[in-house]
């Protein structure tokens, strides 16, 4: 798993400031500093006011990282960054720290993909735990990566290898969870208060469509949003209190539906590439039925399912590290400092 270096990674793609400290798959430590509270008024991230936020905590959290690691920043190897997809003004923040801390230690950079940095999630672990203690990922797999901006599907050859086999066309699956609960007033973000409110409901309870659901490995949630409106309009929900039974009917439907489409594609990759197995990542891979959704099909095939604990599916500095250490210890794919961010990664 590349060469045992201090990597020290930084993340600030949204909304969610994090750092960690790695050594190979192994986290020393980490911090994250969440915005939830800054943009809950607003039903969703508002760009600006993540940037600030990013601004505030990027150089506490290092030093609060490197302190539970034990080690000082001269003792740090290598810095990895997320240099993109993500929001523009936040990525750029974390981008130019690191770029100032490279010239200051004069240390080397990557620049690391986010996506692809949640499809190797899997291979992380504590510096507590024994590395052979937790099953690891065999190549090739294929990983879902599904969260509030993305939704992609690779095939993972090796470290560095990622054939990108479908992704989103429009809205990502954990917009579409945010989107259906600021329609029904629960709040952000959507996804705990949704598969909260589903437990209490019946998944069969509203017939709602899966977007291309056998067509190809890309995903399409835009759709769901409309027809969802519709039924709420419909069955006049808007006077509903929010313990109506019919909310959470609502809520589980919703739910299955976005649930089926990704497990069924997860699955399909899986065969069609001949992939050893699958992996589960990003934050709606938090969510409890599609973990439990995906196992159940994958193991139906006779094939493992990885997923990371929640803690690293959603955004994390560890991933960060991780992807970067590897690009580092290959020598190639390194940040050159006249690099920018990229809110869109080419040819993804």
């Amino acid at each position: 798993m590349g060469e045992r270096v201090l990597v020290l990674g930084l993340e600030s793609s949204c909304d969610e400031t994090a750092v960690a400290v790695t050594e190979g798959g192994r986290v020393l430590a980490e911090t994250v500093r969440s915005q939830i509270d800054l943009h809950q008024k607003y039903g969703g991230v508002v760009p600006e006011i993540a940037s600030r936020a990013h601004l505030e905590a990027v150089e506490s959290l290092t030093e609060e990282t490197l302190k539970q690691a034990g080690l000082t920043l001269g003792q740090i190897e290598g810095l990895a960054v997320t240099q993109g997809p993500g929001l523009v003004g936040a990525l750029l923040v974390a981008v130019n720290f690191a770029k100032g801390l490279a010239l200051a230690l004069n240390l080397p950079i990557a620049g690391v993909n986010h996506v692809r940095a949640h499809a190797l999630a899997p291979f992380l672990s504590l510096d507590s735990l024994s590395q052979d203690s937790l099953p690891a990922p065999q190549f090739p797999y294929v990983a879902l990566v599904a969260s509030g901006g993305h939704t992609s599907l690779f095939l993972v050859e090796d470290f560095l290898r990622f054939e990108l086999l479908g992704q989103t066309l429009d809205d990502a699956a954990g917009e579409a969870f945010d989107k259906f609960a600021k329609l029904l007033g629960l709040g952000y973000p959507g996804g705990g208060v949704v598969e909260r409110l589903a437990r209490q409901g019946r998944s069969d309870a509203f017939k709602i469509t899966r977007p291309l659901l056998r067509e190809g490995l890309n995903f399409s949630f835009s759709g769901l949003k409309t027809q969802v409106m519709g039924l709420y309009n419909d069955n006049q929900l808007d006077q509903a209190p929010l313990d109506d039974q019919r909310l959470a009917d609502l809520a589980a439907s919703f739910q299955a539906a976005v649930v089926e489409v990704l497990v069924t594609k997860l699955t399909v990759a899986t065969k069609r590439t001949g992939a050893r197995g699958a992996a589960l990542t990003g934050g709606v891979a938090c969510n409890g039925p599609l973990r439990q959704a995906a196992a159940q099909a994958l193991g139906q095939a006779n094939l493992p399912l990885w997923a990371p604990p929640p803690a690293w599916c959603a955004d994390n500095g560890a991933m960060i590290a991780f992807l970067g250490g590897l690009q580092l210890a290959q020598g190639h794919n390194l940040l050159d400092l006249a690099a920018e961010a990229l809110p869109r990664w080419p040819g993804q």
